[in-house]
């Protein structure tokens, strides 16, 4: 995606995203903040709701486009760029709509349009607005978990590095590129698969050493803390806007 000039990220859109909305706003607000930090107003379209997704991977297309749909409709009345605290929601944004509106021209040409700028908030921070320091500390040792949407779709996995590299006394270990076995409806559907991935991922953690487990998705955060807390570990989790804004560690 090309780089969009310092006008044109004057003001930017927030999408909430359901998990945000309804279990972490504190998520929601540290992405406020990082991005009034980084110089840019921030605008929320009301009307917003679910992206989507949830029913695109459960093979439910039909309700998928419709949602799909008002998210359109609704950001097309909101000019500038789509930022999202979630990687999951943006490459629904920026690759699942594509799909789904790919036999209709005039929704895949409006889908097009939103997807061109639409972007994770870590990859909108380091790539469009070059903002990597944010001038926060965390003493100890910080395990970064890329999750699948982020990484295999979208390709971000420096971006989040590069700001968590630049907190002050932190050491980063990244994890594994292992899927936590969340996945939305997967983790129902197949919950005996979901609990061996979360085992492995968990592993994983413990042998980093860390205190927190950072990420850009809630909903992978989620699932691994929930492991880490049915198992008595200290351990938490948190998404990175609230590593690098210097808010207490940890999803509620």
């Amino acid at each position: 995606m090309g780089k969009l000039s310092r006008k044109e990220i004057q003001v930017v859109n927030l999408f909430w995203t359901c998990l945000v909305d309804a279990l972490f706003p504190e998520v929601g607000e540290s992405a406020i903040d990082l991005l009034h930090r980084a110089g840019v107003k921030v605008e929320f379209p009301r009307d917003q709701t679910c992206c989507g997704q949830p029913a695109f991977n459960a093979g439910f297309w039909p309700e998928a486009r419709q949602m799909a749909m008002h998210t359109i409709q609704v950001l097309e009345k909101a000019p500038g760029p789509v930022v999202i605290p979630s990687g999951s929601c943006a490459a629904m944004i920026r690759h699942g709509y594509l799909e789904l509106f790919a036999e209709d021209a005039v929704w895949l040409a409006k889908a097009n349009a939103l997807a061109a700028r639409t972007f994770e908030l870590t990859e909108f921070l380091v790539d469009e607005v070059g903002v990597t320091d944010f001038e926060a500390s965390f003493h100890g040792t910080v395990a970064y978990h890329p999750s699948c949407h982020l990484l295999r779709w979208l390709g971000v996995d420096r971006q989040p590095l590069a700001l968590l590299g630049a907190l002050r006394g932190t050491t980063v270990h990244r994890l594994e590129a292992e899927c936590c076995g969340f996945g939305g409806v997967f983790a129902v559907e197949h919950a005996e698969i979901s609990g061996e991935m979360l085992k492995r991922k968990m592993n994983r953690v413990l042998e980093s050493g860390a205190g927190v487990v950072a990420g850009c998705d809630v909903s992978c955060l989620m699932q691994i803390e929930g492991g880490l807390r049915h198992d008595g570990h200290a351990i938490r989790c948190a998404h990175i806007a609230q590593v690098l804004t210097g808010r207490p560690p940890g999803l509620r």
